[in-house]
């Protein structure tokens, strides 16, 4: 519920924002000496189960997923799937450990998330406007006044919100924070400086994006960190002059907190079994 900055009477704090796909990160570690223990026969038949399924998940109607072979020891597969609800990620998550590959993997993370659009410009807009109609915060009429905002806006953000996974060859996700700490708080920033940051921190992005694909979700109440990112591209090496020319924008410089990052090749379904035999994913399609 959104708050105020001192008094009643002033407008919320806290901006509007629309809710997408919920998404799902999996991380894992393929088990090598157990798997390479297997017979031939037996890696087979396993990677053609998971193959199948990953497969049927990639082409999900409601929802898309995808593989990517991750670098460095944090994990060797990261599965990532939106979805239109929290309980068909929980349907993927049962049917993936139900599989035999499962008794060969490792998780080593995961991350639980919605996909967000943060609508800073508009709602200082919004509020503004309510409030020379006379029209007092979280009133009955204030509150029906700004779902049927939402509702336009979610309406018209449909394609942002229940995105595609984008067909580049790199992904790169991490999680990160706004600082609420002893000397800087974003939280007690007014709306009008947030935003303000904000639009600085998107201009740069904006000039990346013929480059880069960027889907953020926002995770506060679901994972340990505010917000996860993920990053799309067919050049890895954009992930790094994209994040190091924001880390120089006021609110990251200030008031961002980053956690791990998880950079990876994409994995299509038809390529997993290869992935297992050691070969270097070619991406594309299956």
């Amino acid at each position: 519920m959104a708050s105020f900055n001192s008094s009643p009477g002033d407008l919320p704090a806290v901006p509007l924002t629309l809710e997408g796909a919920a998404v799902l990160h999996q991380m894992f570690r393929v088990r090598w000496p157990q798997w390479k223990a297997l017979s031939a026969a037996d890696q087979s038949a396993i990677a053609a189960e998971a193959t199948e399924l990953l497969g049927q998940l990639e082409r999900n109607a409601t929802g898309p997923s995808a593989a990517f072979a991750t670098l460095g020891h944090k994990a060797d597969l990261l599965l990532v799937h939106f979805r239109p609800s929290f309980d068909d990620l929980k349907a993927i998550e049962l049917r993936l450990a139900c599989t035999r590959l499962w008794d060969y993997l490792e998780p080593t993370h995961s991350y639980v998330s919605v996909v967000e659009l943060g609508l800073y410009e508009s709602s200082m807009k919004t509020y503004a406007s309510l409030a020379d109609r006379g029209l007092v915060p979280f009133s009955e009429e204030w509150t029906t006044e700004i779902a049927s905002v939402v509702a336009r806006q979610k309406e018209a953000m449909r394609p942002r919100l229940y995105p595609e996974i984008p067909g580049a060859r790199y992904i790169c996700f991490y999680p990160m924070d706004r600082k609420r700490g002893e000397t800087r708080n974003w939280y007690t920033l007014p709306m009008a400086e947030r935003q303000r940051q904000m639009h600085e921190h998107g201009t740069v992005g904006r000039r990346y994006a013929g480059e880069v694909r960027q889907i953020i979700s926002g995770s506060i109440g679901f994972d340990d960190w505010e917000w996860g990112v993920d990053l799309f591209a067919d050049d890895p090496v954009i992930f790094k002059k994209l994040i190091y020319e924001m880390r120089f924008d006021e609110v990251s410089a200030v008031y961002a907190l980053f956690g791990q990052f998880w950079v990876g090749l994409r994995c299509p379904a038809g390529q997993l079994a290869g992935l297992l035999s050691g070969e270097v994913p070619a991406g594309g399609e299956a």
